[in-house]
């Protein structure tokens, strides 16, 4: 039952949060790992939007890239025993959901402000406190990991009763006029699983 009400409330649309940003993104997308050197996104739908230059020489034109999840990422819970893996000894669920993104650009560079927006909900064993969510951010072009950073992010629940709602705001640079092959991968990153403590030998 946990586990449907999170997959439930993981789909609530979440855009009063998100208000404000000039473009969006997709959501999850299906397949790969997200993170590998090797995974491959096609890209559907890049926006192209033609400003005039603002202040200070920066634009807003060319292709702005796309933002996805994809499945696998979405998700990051934490237990109370460690090792488990059984819904009834979740204390936190994070999720991630909708997300935009803004481009400005001059001759250059382009920044991208990615914005993810999240729930963070208590599970059977939760209580209010507040959970340090590791969240990666990856530049792909093409095949290629143009660039993957790690961003520690610190989300808030006041009460074990109600859910609350966070947005993750990251900027990242790349060069001016990017292809429509570049793309923007945000996901939970919780690195390579930890290998099982080997028994001791008694002599």
């Amino acid at each position: 039952m946990f586990q449907s009400l999170m997959r439930g409330t993981a789909a609530v649309s979440l855009a009063v949060i998100l208000a404000g940003c000039s473009t969006s993104g997709s959501g999850p997308s299906t397949g790969g790992s997200l993170f590998s050197s090797n995974a491959t996104a096609p890209v559907s739908g890049a926006n192209t939007a033609n400003a005039p230059a603002a202040s200070g020489g920066a634009v807003v034109q060319g292709t702005c890239p796309q933002i996805s999840l994809r499945d696998g990422t979405a998700y990051y819970r934490t237990y109370a025993k460690p090792g488990s893996k059984d819904p009834q000894d979740v204390v936190f669920q994070a999720s991630l959901a909708e997300t935009t993104r803004a481009c400005t650009q001059n001759e250059s560079t382009m920044t991208v402000k990615v914005q993810v927006a999240g729930r963070l909900v208590a599970g059977p064993q939760g209580h209010a406190g507040s959970l340090s969510l590791p969240i990666r951010v990856a530049v792909m072009n093409g095949d290629t990991v143009v660039s993957s950073q790690l961003v520690p992010f610190t989300a808030n629940l006041a009460s074990a009763d109600q859910p609350a709602q966070f947005l993750f705001t990251h900027e990242v640079s790349i060069a001016a006029n990017p292809s429509t092959s570049t793309q923007i991968f945000v996901g939970f990153d919780e690195g390579p699983p930890k290998a099982a403590a080997k028994p001791k030998k008694h002599k």
